[in-house]
């Protein structure tokens, strides 16, 4: 069943609501162009059948380009499928979704739209479009978010002497500092992916992803009205990059597996 006939409205849009864009525009064609290199011929032909020349990097961002749309499914109910809340010192398991559902059950659901043969091509290419974008929200570690500032977007910060948020600075700031496309970030992120992160790495359980991204969450907040740059960009840049990486690869583990099935 399409996940727009399953969803309960009811999530306060305080939590969340307005958030800015996990990973940005670069980030998340980063993840769908790398995911490409990884798909199994089963996969890569099952995706050229719903998408035809689109490619994953440009179905990644598609779920946020169309939030201007004025439909009630994605003025009402989209915004809050791109996100968890797992505070400190739970797990997702533990805490559960809310009502409406989060990131975490709209994965479950959109996979269910993939694989039933009654769903239509419009709601397969939705879920298949949500599925490259979720899993790379996932990896944003302020996309699993502790529940008391939007996912940092209340950490207001100044980012190379610029007012910023916290949030905003991992899904867009540190990646577009280092002005490179899409294609040279993927380029050169691929060139060090080894085969025993390809095998480590080969985990589709989102609540792994989950408990990477939180645990790194707990780690990259700065201290209070302190002015971050070049030093904060050294120690998270690597990070930034580990998690990109690690999202492309699972984007393809995941849909190589969905379209095994």
């Amino acid at each position: 069943m399409a996940l727009r006939n399953t969803l309960i409205a009811g999530l306060s849009a305080t939590l969340f609501c307005g958030q800015a864009l996990a990973w940005g525009q670069t980030g998340h064609r980063v993840t769908g162009e790398i995911a490409e290199k990884y798909l199994t011929d089963d996969a890569r032909n099952a995706i050229t059948d719903l998408l035809g020349v689109e490619t994953l990097a440009q179905a990644s961002t598609w779920p946020d380009e169309m939030r201007s749309n004025p439909s009630h499914f994605w003025q009402k109910e989209a915004w809050r499928l791109h996100f968890t809340t797992v505070p400190d010192g739970k797990t997702y398991t533990e805490v559960g979704a809310p009502e409406g559902g989060d990131a975490m059950t709209a994965l479950s659901s959109f996979t269910g739209d993939l694989l039933d043969k009654d769903a239509s091509l419009e709601e397969k290419q939705l879920a298949l479009r949500f599925i490259v974008h979720i899993i790379g929200d996932l990896h944003q570690p302020l996309h699993v978010g502790n529940g008391t500032d939007r996912g940092g977007n209340d950490v207001k910060v100044e980012f190379f002497w610029e007012d910023s948020n916290l949030h905003r600075v991992w899904d867009s700031g540190m990646i577009d500092k280092e002005q490179l496309s899409f294609t040279e970030w993927t380029k050169w992120l691929n060139a060090t992916i080894t085969d025993k992160e390809l095998k480590d790495w080969a985990q589709t359980d989102p609540e792994v992803w989950m408990a990477e991204s939180q645990k790194i969450r707990m780690e990259i907040y700065p201290e209070v009205d302190t002015p971050i740059s070049w030093t904060y960009k050294y120690q998270h840049l690597p990070t930034v990059k580990l998690r990109l990486k690690q999202a492309g690869v699972r984007i393809a583990h995941y849909l190589n597996e969905v379209f095994s099935k």
